[in-house]
């Protein structure tokens, strides 16, 4: 496992002070800062805000150990500016697609959680490193970068397409590997942007 650069260990360090304001204010402040839908409560910094609050114990947990193990090594990659810059564009796409599928389906209820973010982390490196071996937990089977990337990928889909009112934004985290896709190829000059 690395060890935490400093913008990684910053974002875990607000999403855990985040948590606990959380568990002591209740209801009012997730209120003001979760995701909502347009028209039923939603405001301006929702779109940064939700990504910093999280459900329970367990999520805030996974999604911090996944932004230690592929956050870390990426901003060390590309620095910290650049690293702050594609967390912030996951982040917002995330958002953005999970406001689209909300409008969509009707569904009004709020998302919080970094897990938009985090699936855009795993995407960049997913492209980074995408031959290096990585260990899935349940079931503890290796496999390289650019298979966990794709099969997590399908099975989003799967489950948004299957499940969309699973209490999970599903949407949302392929919003924010979309995101991240289109940073990364931005940054490269390649389709759908012009060379630079």
């Amino acid at each position: 496992m690395p060890p935490l650069a400093p913008v990684t260990q910053a974002l875990l360090l607000i999403n855990v002070a985040a948590f606990c304001i959380d568990y002591f204010l209740g209801a009012w402040f997730t209120r003001a800062l979760a995701l909502w839908p347009i028209g039923h409560g939603f405001l301006p910094w929702q779109l940064v805000s939700y990504a910093f609050l999280h459900g329970s114990l367990f999520h805030l947990f996974f999604n911090m150990m996944g932004l230690w193990m592929f956050g870390s090594e990426i901003e060390r990659v590309w620095g910290p500016k650049r690293y702050l810059q594609f967390y912030m564009v996951s982040l917002l796409t995330a958002a953005l697609a999970q406001l689209l599928v909300a409008m969509l389906t009707g569904g009004v209820y709020p998302t919080v959680g970094a897990s938009g973010a985090l699936f855009g982390l795993l995407l960049a490196f997913g492209m980074l490193f995408p031959n290096r071996q990585i260990m899935l937990l349940i079931p503890p089977i290796p496999m390289k970068a650019k298979v966990f990337v794709a099969v997590f990928g399908a099975i989003e889909l799967l489950l948004g397409v299957y499940s969309p009112t699973g209490g999970i934004a599903h949407f949302a985290h392929l919003g924010g590997m979309l995101g991240g896709f289109l940073m990364i190829q931005y940054w490269r000059g390649r389709p759908p942007f012009g060379r630079r």
